[in-house]
Formats: structure tokens, C-alpha cells, sequence
């Protein structure tokens, strides 16, 4: 059953589909997916191409936006769009610590989750392909973990594209998940001097909150421990268009004079919960790391082991002596199974996959090598959340691929940039046909 209805300058669909939980087993257990159509109201009775966006993440349901803004408004002159919500999450058979514990114990759990990477998405998306589009290719947009998905979609079923778009997702075909986390902790560091840089001053207000957490159990409303670490990562806004200035803002707000003395403010501590609480998005911090396990190697919470190698990240370290105190990035640590109640009954279940050792390879670098398929991306310069090295190195890989290199954007272009990102990416593609 579908159900349509109006929003500003739109019309918006909910569409539902059944699919196999195991797409190696199409006849046992399925699973329900949720996607959104949306074209623009003055088009809506015209035979459009369509095109399909795949979200970052992992673990996060399709953006919920409101009439045609951003990139979204580009895509709907010449495109019916339909948001999908990754299984997993949104409205697409959600995982998370209500649910996971209808599959049994973290054993169940941990072995249902490996169902819900980049190849199974890919394979959810050609069993709708033909309600959707009647059988016809269709135009795939992909942001960063979308691009990933993009990646294998060109692996294992380049058929169903017509054209493939990816921003800021192209990935390392081999890297180990310990290979991107060495990668990315100098890059890290690079974002966080230059946060200091334009804000000098918040590096004292960062050293004060990391020393007032080092000697105080700090607590937020919905439960969440406040720890040292816990707001250093903090720092994964340094990666996109604004994140600089938010994290500047949370830091101006951060204490308040009271009876007792100088403490945290209840502005800065609400603003923090928002930030670092995965009710949302759990599956993000579950298997976000399986999405580089591609053979025998577990991932072994990798970010934690490879943080321990750049000691500059050491908080009390950094309190100790003089240095900043360095904010940290995109990474899922053991700490935030325990600090954060959203995800502390998962725990064990994180643990197992983190000790997985039978992950299947997730890209074809043969099949990428003959592509035919019109494919283009945006790779932005000095990335935070994905490699730039490794991004081009792909590029280099895949038959065809058209790259469009800047620093005009971080990674988040497609959001803040959005019409401009993504004309100048079809354009490309058009050459490319």
C-alpha cells in the first residue's frame, strides 16, 4: 500500500517493499524496507528517469527534508527521487537495543547484523529496481557511506545503473580498517590545529572542560557518561562545512558560576547529549567498522588500538603539559558501549563483530576495471572522514571515472553546496556518456 501527499512544491510517496533478510536464501526470512518518492508537483504526471539516493553513515535513514531543498531541488528538474532508507534504519526494519533483542542473545544479533552492509544494501536495491522503475537502469547518487555502496553496486550489478554519482564515498578497495584509521588520525589532527588556529581561544576552554572531566563524573540527563573521551569526540563536526563554528559555539557556553562554584552549564550539556547520543543512528556505531572487513582479518575495534599509536591524542597527556588537547574524529571505541545507554546493551554484541574473521570481499576491482557505466565523483581535498590518497587511488581503478577534485566543500558538499555539487557531477557524467 502506497500513500501520497503534498508538501511545498512537492509530491511525496511512501513505498514499501518485503526483501530477504539473506539474499543467498531468497526463500527464508524476510525483512521490510522503507523509501520515499518525491517529484516535483508540477511534474508529477510525466514519465521521469529516476534517480536513487543512498545515505551516509552507516546507520542512518534518508534525509527527512522539506519541499525541494539543497541538492534535492537540482534532482527534481529532470529526476523522480526516491530516499531510501537503508535496512536497518528509519522506517526500513530498524536495529537497535528495542529490537535486536527479538533475534536472541549478542550471538543472534551480532550474526543478523552481518546482513546489513554495503552488499546486501546494493542487492535491496536491485530487488526494488524492477518495481520501481519497471526494469529500467536508474541514476544512483551516493554520499559518503552511499558512495561505498555505490562502489559495490558497480561491483555486483553495474546493469542496474545508468549512471553512477558519488560524493565524498569513494573507498580504498583493500585498505584493513586499521590502514584508514593510520590515515585518518593525522588528518584529524590537521582539522583540530586548524580549528585552533581560527579560534585561538577555545584551546584553553577545551584543556578547562578535559581537566574538569578528568576530576569530576559527569552524568547528562539521558543518562550518558560524560567522560574525557566522550567529548574529544566531539571533534567529528571538524569534518563538515560548519563544524568549526559549531564546535566554537558549544565551547563559549560551557560553564556557568553557581552557589557551589564554576560548573558545566546546562546549555552545554544539552548540546553535548544531542551531539553524542546514538539513539538515533545505533547501527552506525555497531558495524561501522565491519564496513572494511573484506577477508580474515577481524577489525578488532581497530580506531581505539590505532589511537593508542598517536599519543598526542592522550588527554591527560596533553593536560600534563602544554600541548592541546586534540579532539578526535569518526571512530567507534569500546568506552561508548559504556557510556552511552543507548548502546550499552549491545555491547557484546559489538564485540563479536568486532571478532569476526569471515567478512566477504564488499568490490570487484576486476569487473571496477571493465566498467562501462557513466561514473562520477566528487573527491574533496583533505577529507576528514574519508581518505583523500585512498579516494583517488580507486578513481584510478575504475574504468572511466571522472573526478572532481576541490577544497571548496568539505564533506559534506552535497549539503552545503548542494544544487551546485551536484550539476557540476552530472554534468560530468554527461561527457562521459
Amino acid at each position: 500500500m502506497t500513500h501520497s501527499y503534498r508538501q511545498p512544491g512537492v509530491v511525496l510517496t511512501d513505498r514499501r517493499f518485503t526483501v530477504p533478510l539473506d539474499h543467498d536464501r531468497p526463500g527464508g526470512e524476510t525483512i521490510e524496507l522503507y523509501a520515499r518518492e518525491v517529484v516535483a508537483s508540477d511534474k508529477t504526471h510525466q514519465d521521469l528517469p529516476w534517480l536513487l539516493y543512498l545515505q551516509g553513515g552507516p546507520g542512518f535513514g534518508a534525509d527527512r527534508s522539506v519541499g525541494r531543498p539543497g541538492w534535492l531541488g537540482r534532482a527534481l528538474k529532470e529526476y523522480r527521487v526516491l530516499l531510501l532508507d537503508q535496512r536497518g534504519t528509519g522506517h526500513s526494519t530498524p536495529a537497535n537495543r528495542q529490537t535486536l533483542p527479538l533475534r536472541g542473545g549478542p550471538a543472534e544479533q551480532a550474526g543478523y547484523l552481518t546482513h546489513f552492509r554495503a552488499d546486501a544494501i546494493v542487492r535491496d536495491c536491485e530487488a526494488i529496481r524492477a518495481e520501481v522503475t519497471g526494469g529500467a537502469p536508474w541514476t544512483v547518487l551516493g554520499q559518503s557511506f552511499g558512495g561505498f555502496c555505490v562502489t559495490s553496486y558497480l561491483s555486483l550489478a553495474p546493469e542496474g545503473l545508468a549512471t553512477a554519482v558519488i560524493t565524498g564515498g569513494l573507498p580504498s578497495l583493500d585498505a584493513h580498517a586499521d590502514d584508514v584509521y593510520r590515515a585518518a588520525f593525522p588528518r584529524i589532527e590537521r582539522k583540530v590545529a586548524a580549528h585552533y588556529a581560527r579560534y585561538p581561544q577555545d584551546a584553553e576552554r577545551a584543556r578547562r572542560i578535559a581537566d574538569h572531566l578528568l576530576h569530576h563524573d559527569v552524568v547528562l540527563a539521558n543518562g550518558y557518561r560524560l567522560t574525557v573521551e566522550a567529548f574529544q569526540s566531539l571533534g567529528i563536526v571538524l569534518g563538515t562545512g560548519d563544524g568549526t563554528h559549531r564546535l566554537h559555539y558549544l565551547l563559549e557556553n560551557a560553564f556557568v558560576r553557581t552557589p557551589q562554584g564554576s560548573t558545566l552549564s546546562d546549555a552545554f550539556l544539552e548540546q553535548a547529549q544531542a551531539m553524542l547520543s546514538y539513539a538515533r543512528h545505533p547501527l552506525y556505531a555497531l558495524i561501522h567498522e565491519s564496513i572494511y572487513g573484506q577477508d580474515a582479518r577481524p577489525t578488532d575495534w581497530s580506531a581505539e588500538r590505532v589511537r593508542a599509536e598517536f599519543p598526542q591524542f592522550d588527554a591527560a597527556k596533553a593536560l600534563a603539559g602544554d600541548e592541546p588537547l586534540m579532539f578526535t574524529g569518526e571512530s567507534i571505541h569500546p568506552w561508548m558501549f559504556e557510556c552511552d545507554p543507548a548502546l550499552r546493551p549491545l555491547r557484546e554484541t559489538a564485540d563479536l563483530l568486532a571478532a569476526r574473521t569471515d567478512w566477504t570481499p564488499l568490490y570487484d576491482p576486476a569487473r571496477l576495471a571493465a566498467n562501462e557505466v557513466p561514473v562520477v565523483a566528487a573527491v574533496y581535498h583533505d577529507d576528514m572522514y574519508v581518505d583523500t590518497a585512498h579516494s583517488l587511488r580507486t578513481a584510478r581503478t575504475i574504468r572511466g571515472l571522472r573526478t572532481w577534485i576541490t577544497d571548496e566543500f568539505e564533506h559534506d558538499g552535497i549539503r552545503t553546496g548542494g544544487p551546485r555539487v551536484l550539476d557540476r557531477l552530472l554534468a560530468l557524467a554527461r561527457d562521459e556518456a
